[in-house]
Formats: structure tokens, C-alpha cells, sequence
């Protein structure tokens, strides 16, 4: 809604915290992603935040909505980012109250999530997690985060999810891989210096003028 203010010339728009109802094919797409939402992931995530960051999270119900609460400011991702990094990737943390400052702390992780290591797929958006809209991805940037710090950052606290490959990268001398060529040749069906001369696999059928 808009509000003037008294004794100013101009109008100060106000924003609403009441969205319009979803409807149709919007509501059956919010209905399925809700769907999706795992509590247990929640629950992990929950205190895999609260070990790292060393402070329990404002909200300590278990649901999407609550978990959306604790979360919905940036502060505790950001702390949570900073802490696995060993220095800080978001600078400064906002902790006012206002809408444009939560969602620029939340704007700040993102952008820290990928100087972090993490792919754009893993990473979700800001409206995914202030207005609530895929909390599930939200989870799942969570999980992303922790095998990133223990698989490339060296972290060795706690983590949560599955700890990414490592590259195994093996050298060999040019005498194996030579022996490896002959080998592989062989299979194929081809031998250096051989030839199938002389070799007569089943009869022959002679062709006979009457």
C-alpha cells in the first residue's frame, strides 16, 4: 500500500508481508515442491549449522516454515559460509530488520557460494528462500556447501551429504603404456607384424563348371 508522509511532497510506498494466494498451474507447482521436502534433511541441517556456527538457531520447531524463519535473514548462512572458509566471503553481515537488507545478506551468500566452489545448479535463489517458495533447494545448496568444505577446503569439522571425488591422477612410464597399446590392439583385433595369411577357417567351397 502506499502512505503519505505529512508535510512531504512525495508518497512512500510501503511493501506488503500479505502475497497473493498462488492459483492454477503456480499453486500446483508450489503444492509439488512442498511435496518434496524432507524433514530428516531438515533435522541435519539444522544441527549441522548449529555445530559449525556454535550458536542454536532462533526458530527450534521442526517444519519448512520454521526452518524458513531461521534462515530467512542471511545472517546464519553468511556466519555459516565465513566459518568453513577460515576468513570471511561475505564482508559485511546486515543484521536491520528491512526486507532489502535480509534479502542483500541472502544475495551475499549466493555470490560467497560460488567463489566457494559450488556449481550455479546447486546454488538457489533468493526468492527460493525469503519468500519460500523451494525451501527443498535451499537444503540441498546446505548439503552442497558442506562437501565442498570437506572435500576441497580442507575442512575437518563435521559435515553432512556426500564428500566429493577427489582426482586420482596416475602416471605411467612409456613402457607401460606401450604394453598397454599392445594389449588394447590385441583386443581389437589387430597385432603389429601378423597377419592372417595361411589360415583357412572352416572348408572351402569349390566352384565346379558342369
Amino acid at each position: 500500500y502506499q502512505r503519505r508522509v505529512r508535510g512531504a511532497p512525495c508518497v512512500i510506498s510501503v511493501m506488503s508481508g500479505n502475497r497473493a494466494e498462488k492459483s492454477g498451474l503456480s499453486r500446483d507447482i508450489q503444492k509439488k515442491l512442498e511435496a518434496k521436502y524432507n524433514l530428516d534433511q531438515e533435522k541435519q541441517c539444522r544441527a549441522w549449522i548449529e555445530e559449525v556456527v556454535g550458536e542454536a538457531l532462533s526458530d527450534q520447531e521442526i517444519g519448512m516454515h520454521h526452518f524458513q524463519h531461521c534462515l530467512k535473514d542471511g545472517q546464519v548462512l553468511c556466519k555459516l559460509l565465513n566459518t568453513l572458509n577460515g576468513e570471511p566471503l561475505v564482508k559485511k553481515i546486515n543484521t536491520q530488520k528491512m526486507a532489502f537488507k535480509q534479502m542483500e545478506n541472502i544475495e551475499q551468500f549466493i555470490k560467497g557460494c560460488k567463489t566457494f566452489g559450488l556449481k550455479d545448479g546447486d546454488i538457489f535463489q533468493t526468492a527460493d528462500l525469503y519468500e519460500c517458495q523451494n525451501m527443498s533447494q535451499v537444503i540441498s545448496t546446505i548439503y552442497a556447501v558442506s562437501s565442498v568444505a570437506s572435500s576441497s577446503k580442507g575442512y575437518g569439522g563435521p559435515c553432512i551429504g556426500t564428500k566429493i571425488a577427489e582426482k586420482n591422477a596416475r602416471d605411467f612410464d612409456e613402457a607401460t603404456l606401450n604394453a598397454g597399446k599392445f594389449v588394447l590392439g590385441g583386443q581389437m583385433g589387430y597385432t603389429e607384424g601378423e597377419s592372417q595369411s595361411g589360415m583357412n577357417i572352416g572348408k572351402t567351397r569349390k566352384v565346379v563348371d558342369l
